[in-house]
C-alpha cells in the first residue's frame, strides 16, 4: 500500500520553487496612501512575476514596516522605482514602447476577460483607494479596462483587483 501522505502535505515557503521568469508587464501605482495596500501590491507583483513597480507621487515606498509585513518582504524581490510625476513617467515608458492600461470602470471600459492584450511589455495602472486612476492617466492610457462584478458594489479594494487583474493578464 502506497503512502498518499505525501500527496496532499502542503508545501513550505522554503519548498516553493519560484519561476523566477519576469512577465511581459509591469504596474503603475499612483499615490497610494496605505502601507497596506502598497504591501499588497508588492505581493501580487511578486506572486505574478512582474518586471517593475512604479511607485508614483504621494506613494508610500520602503523602507516601511507596515508596508514590508504586508508584503510579506516582497519589496526586497520585486524591482520597484520612485517616480514623482506619472504623467511623465507614462509618457517616457509609450517612448520605449511600453503599452498602458488602466484599471478602471468608466463608461467605455472594457471588462478585463474580454481584454485581448498583445504581446508587447504592457504597464496597468492603479489608482489610489478612494480616487481611482487620474483623469490625466486615463487619457495617456491604450486601453482601460474593469473587473466586472456581479454583487452590490462597483469595484474591490485595490489589493484585491490588482491580483485578479494580474492573474488575468498572466494567463493570457
Amino acid at each position: 500500500m502506497s503512502d498518499d501522505s505525501d500527496a496532499i502535505r502542503q508545501l513550505t515557503h522554503a519548498e516553493h520553487q519560484p519561476d523566477n521568469i519576469p512577465q511581459p508587464f509591469s504596474l503603475l501605482l499612483e499615490n497610494f496612501q496605505s502601507p497596506a495596500n502598497v504591501g499588497a501590491v508588492f505581493r501580487s507583483a511578486d506572486a505574478f512575476g512582474c518586471r517593475c513597480l512604479y511607485l508614483c507621487g504621494t506613494t508610500i515606498v520602503p523602507p516601511n514596516s507596515k508596508l514590508r509585513r504586508l508584503s510579506r518582504a516582497a519589496d526586497k524581490y520585486v524591482p520597484w522605482q520612485q517616480h514623482s510625476c506619472a504623467q511623465t513617467l507614462v509618457r517616457s515608458l509609450k517612448a520605449q514602447g511600453v503599452r498602458i492600461a488602466s484599471l478602471e470602470l468608466t463608461a467605455n471600459s472594457t471588462p478585463l476577460p474580454h481584454w485581448q492584450p498583445t504581446n508587447e511589455h504592457w504597464c496597468l495602472i492603479l489608482g489610489a483607494e478612494d480616487v481611482g486612476v487620474s483623469a490625466p492617466l486615463l487619457a495617456l492610457s491604450d486601453a482601460v479596462v474593469h473587473i466586472p462584478m456581479f454583487g452590490h458594489n462597483s469595484s474591490l479594494n485595490v489589493g484585491s483587483a490588482c491580483a485578479v487583474a494580474l492573474y488575468q493578464m498572466a494567463c493570457k
